[in-house]
């Protein structure tokens, strides 16, 4: 537990704690304090610190994880499909967990697998676009290959 906050308005580090309540849904504590020097009240928010997520690029150069990144990908691969904002950021959020539940530093093929296997699952064509980039794909056979598996993993559509 945190002691001697600083009174936004006096300074003065001495406080008590009037209430404490859970907040964003378990991940702080809200705690509502009063100055022991000039009386008035405040609000203070305790939260873990999260660990680092950092990225292994193919050269070998590490770069912390950007949602953002994962996020603008997924965008230009949902281009014209129908698939909200709030599913490519619940999608980018999934992956951060997935990636941060296995290891603090993920190579750059694991986070685009975790991509596909998500993107999977929300847009076939989306699938399609980000896998012809992200594996590389060079002609038409390909992609015939790619859709054959897609194909092999879906179930049939029921009439």
């Amino acid at each position: 537990m945190v002691d001697g906050v600083r009174c936004p308005w006096c300074a003065v580090d001495d406080d008590r704690v009037v209430d404490s309540r859970l907040a964003e849904e378990g991940g702080a504590i809200r705690r509502r304090r009063e100055c022991l020097g000039c009386g008035r009240r405040f609000t203070t928010f305790e939260r873990v610190e999260e660990v680092p997520l950092w990225v292994v690029k193919r050269t070998g150069l590490r770069e912390p994880f950007d949602r953002a990144k994962v996020v603008a990908g997924v965008r230009s691969a949902c281009k014209n499909r129908p698939v909200s904002d709030s599913d490519m950021e619940e999608l980018a959020q999934a992956v951060e967990d997935a990636l941060r539940s296995e290891t603090s530093e993920p190579t750059s093929q694991q986070v685009g697998v975790a991509v596909l296997e998500r993107l999977q699952a929300l847009d076939d064509v989306a699938y399609l676009r980000f896998a012809s980039v992200y594996k590389g794909f060079e002609d038409a056979g390909d992609f015939q290959r790619e859709v054959g598996l897609l194909t092999k993993m879906t179930e049939p559509k029921r009439r």
